[in-house]
């Protein structure tokens, strides 16, 4: 199951790296960038209830198969985005159905390793899952600067050996493949993936259409309101997409409310962190990759640690220590982003993901500890549409603060070496986007004295995008800084599997099995008698 999710988790940092080179070879827009990234993480947010559903009908094992194909066959057709002007809607669209396809095995493969360990070693299985998950994410930057180096598009062809021996692991391994004889949720499937993908939209293009655009107000509130919509109908079905009630169970709230806001910055500190490393620090993509692995040595290290302390005194202490220490990372973090030396921001990076590292196995193990009837697909699948979908609005929320602040931070540059305010606005613009879309670093060309001034100033302009991207930091920190509140309201104690009138079971009762007697407060007065 391991080598399965790797893929998943190395092609959320991959692309970052991959970045400058792609937008050049295809002639991408900086927001069409951007959706190459996020249209894999809407797909993994509009899916992963939908894929947590499915592993629990048709058993984890064969879910787990058909998620690794439809990966690894959108990862070969995103290598082979041709030229031209198809090239950014090819590239959008396979990265969805990449989601798509890690939508369907992420859930079933964490299925798997849920029902195989007890509930006493849980907590120490889970936080070595996420830890090697985590590691290997920490392969994807250092795996995409080597890659690139030859050509961007083995990034995305490197999954196929990887599928090949995923799959063979698991044909091997003997997986129990369990089914529910249940229907399946068709039009909550389609309401939660609309909702989702819509609202995300709007996040997104709030940069472009900008956040006064009656477009930009429709898509969030209309999706939202789809959502809305689809809780209500939820509430309805016999067999739902998503059963409800394991909402009651306070600490499962928490735990998601939690990861919500944890994930707000965890995803997308990856693509700004590299994008950072490559303007500000102009890093290569290699060492913007060695940058990254500081907060992975904290993610990895802290991983484990939450992990015992989970078994030990359950998710409440690793979550609150994790807020804590990574919203204090993430600041201090932030202040040092302007130094532009990497020697001296490390300690930070490792604490900012050292924060991440406490939080993410204890959180998403409680929760799914407190599945209904063991069904941990489906619980999965809830606690992962959840952390993608924070993920895909902090990437377009965060995205368009740091498209704002750099631009505002460029125009006052400008306008201070004598470029007219007009002027200085659109370059300040065309940088912005060149900037935030990728670690583009080339030096404007032209004799104009728009173009002369923008050369001079490109010392300033990378320390004003390092200024901007502190704001960025900043709000990732006060995530954390609200997750910890969340924290604090956390009941405590180890999860066990929540019940819930109408649950569903895992298997039909034995007809030989004799009926439990009825509750005390509930038998007939010829019942007591007998008694």
């Amino acid at each position: 199951m391991l080598f399965a999710v790797s893929m998943t988790f190395i092609d959320q940092t991959i692309v970052s790296i991959a970045a400058p080179d792609i937008v050049n070879e295809l002639g991408l827009s900086a927001s069409g960038m951007q959706w190459v990234v996020n249209a894999y993480l809407v797909s993994l947010a509009a899916f992963f209830a939908l894929g947590g559903r499915l592993a629990d009908l048709y058993g984890p094992r064969r879910i787990v198969i058909i998620g690794t194909l439809v990966f690894v066959v959108s990862s070969v057709l995103c290598g082979c985005v041709p030229r031209g002007d198809f090239a950014q809607s090819w590239l959008i669209i396979f990265r969805a159905t990449q989601g798509l396809g890690a939508a369907l095995l992420f859930p079933a493969a964490l299925a798997v390793v849920v029902a195989v360990f007890p509930l006493d070693r849980r907590g120490r299985a889970l936080a070595l899952f996420f830890g090697l998950s985590g590691a290997l994410t920490a392969l994807g930057p250092l795996l995409g600067g080597w890659l690139t180096s030859w050509t961007w598009r083995a990034i995305f062809w490197v999954n196929v050996p990887v599928a090949v021996v995923a799959l063979v692991l698991t044909m091997i391994a003997r997986i129990a493949d369990r089914r529910r004889r249940e229907s399946l949720d068709t039009v909550g499937a389609a309401l939660i993936a609309v909702g989702m993908g819509v609202s995300v939209l709007g996040f997104q293009q709030a940069a472009t259409w900008g956040w006064d655009s009656a477009a930009t107000w429709a898509c969030i509130a209309g999706g939202l309101a789809v959502l809305v919509l689809f809780w209500r109908y939820e509430h309805g079905r016999r067999h739902p997409l998503v059963n409800l009630a394991v909402f009651r169970d306070k600490a499962f709230t928490v735990d998601t409310l939690v990861l919500f806001f944890a994930m707000l910055a965890f995803v997308p500190v990856f693509f700004f962190a590299s994008v950072y490393a490559q303007v500000s620090l102009s890093a290569s993509p290699s060492q913007a990759a060695l940058y990254l692995l500081y907060f992975f040595a904290g993610f990895a290290i802290a991983s484990q640690w939450g992990g015992r302390m989970l078994d030990k005194q359950g998710a409440r202490a690793p979550m609150k220590i994790g807020t804590i220490v990574g919203a204090v990372g993430f600041a201090l973090w932030a202040g040092k982003l302007t130094d532009l030396s990497m020697h001296d921001q490390w300690p930070y990076v490792a604490l900012a993901g050292a924060g991440i590292g406490f939080i993410l196995a204890p959180a998403s193990t409680d929760a799914v500890n407190r599945a209904i009837g063991a069904s941990y697909g489906e619980v999965t699948g809830i606690t992962q549409t959840v952390r993608n979908y924070a993920a895909s609005v902090g990437l377009a929320v965060l995205g368009t603060i740091l498209t704002h602040r750099t631009t505002e931070n460029v125009v006052s540059t400008l306008t201070s070496r004598g470029v007219p305010p007009d002027t200085a606005n659109g370059v300040a613009k065309d940088i912005a986007e060149a900037m935030t879309g990728n670690g583009d670093t080339h030096r404007p060309t032209g004799s104009g004295t728009a173009a002369t001034a923008t050369r001079d100033a490109m010392s300033s302009v990378r320390m004003d995008f390092a200024q901007a991207n502190q704001w960025v930091f900043y709000a990732m920190a006060i995530a954390l800084g609200i997750a910890f509140l969340f924290a604090l309201r956390h009941p405590g104690g180890a999860g066990t599997p929540a019940t819930a009138e109408g649950e569903r079971q895992t298997a039909p009762p034995s007809p030989a099995a004799p009926a439990p007697p009825p509750p005390e407060e509930h038998r007939s007065d010829e019942h007591r008698s007998r008694a």
